[in-house]
């Protein structure tokens, strides 16, 4: 499964690969993004996320496939590209002696309609540090900026990386209420994040990539109701033996610890066969959940939990 599809795309990979030597970063993706539509790309460390807004973005370009960015090649127009996007990089893409305000006036200069920077410092909270350089700017201001100067352009489409990292809880409910209002004003925005609550509050739909593939796609709500055994979760006071649990019919993986998750479906004869095992282990039953599994478990059910460098 390496392709989805929307309707009126804004962007569109279509069978991608990006080699470098002889790894393969990007294999064979396709997918679209409609215009106007929060997208969410996904994936562990070293899945190839990065490296497709790079190759999206025009920074990188592929070793085969198209791209189409807002009707352009990015990998033959970059600069016509960026013209109509908005980028926020990672590393905060300002000069680090300008300040806040400067900043965001000089890169409005270049916009035939931006908005307002004094809006936008209101907005995402920078009122307090607009004659402030950029490099005593903390983490989360710096993210800030970054985000305020990826869309101070009007731009009809936006790359948002890690957008909320480093922020604190304030922030980031100011930055999820910015991007529900760009997208409200018909902006595309693609973002890649590692918190699965952010994809799962904010994105319209959400594509989850692995060693450089297309592992799962859709809307939060349809990834997160796949399975089954979507819910029924358990927490102990003791560890429990999973192996008996198996023998006795009941199959449950650790979460995490002393929490647990069964992998098959949840009816009342499997939650009788449960509590009667875990009485024979002498393990006390602290809570049992019934519900659908979240974001969080879908990826790592997809992607493993082992950790990635």
């Amino acid at each position: 499964m390496n392709s989805i599809s929307a309707d009126r795309p804004a962007l569109t990979v279509d069978n991608v690969v990006k080699k470098y030597g002889s790894t393969t970063a990007v294999n064979g993706l396709s997918l679209s993004v409609a215009a106007g539509e929060i997208f969410c790309l996904l994936g562990p460390n070293g899945a190839g996320k990065s490296t497709t807004i790079e190759m999206s973005e025009g920074f990188i370009h592929p070793t085969s496939g198209t791209i189409d960015v807002l009707g352009l090649d990015p990998s033959s127009a970059p600069d016509k590209v960026r013209e109509k996007v908005g980028i926020m990089l990672q590393g905060g893409g300002s000069y680090s002696g300008i300040r806040v305000l400067e900043m965001l006036e000089l890169s409005a200069s270049y916009s035939a309609h931006p908005l307002s920077p004094h809006w936008l410092l209101e907005t995402l909270g920078l009122e307090g540090v607009a004659r402030t350089p950029y490099r005593r700017l903390s983490g989360g201001q710096q993210q800030r900026l970054s985000l305020a100067l990826a869309i101070i352009g009007r731009p009809e489409l936006v790359f948002l990386d890690e957008p909320t990292a480093g922020m604190d809880a304030q922030s980031r409910l100011a930055v999820w209420d910015l991007v529900r209002a760009l997208r409200h004003d018909g902006v595309t925005i693609v973002l890649t994040t590692h918190l699965m609550d952010e994809a799962e509050s904010l994105a319209d739909r959400v594509a989850i990539m692995d060693h450089g593939e297309l592992v799962a796609h859709g809307t939060p709500a349809e990834l997160t109701a796949q399975s089954d055994s979507a819910g029924l979760s358990f927490s102990t006071d003791i560890d429990v033996d999973v192996e008996a649990l198996a023998e006795a019919g009941i199959r449950a993986t650790k979460s995490r610890p002393l929490h647990y998750r069964l992998t098959q479906a949840g009816t009342p004869e499997t939650i009788a066969t449960l509590t009667a095992e875990l009485a024979r282990q002498g393990v006390l039953l602290r809570r049992l959940d019934a519900a659908h599994r979240n974001l969080e478990e879908v990826f790592l059910d997809l992607t493993g939990r082992h950790l990635r460098s």
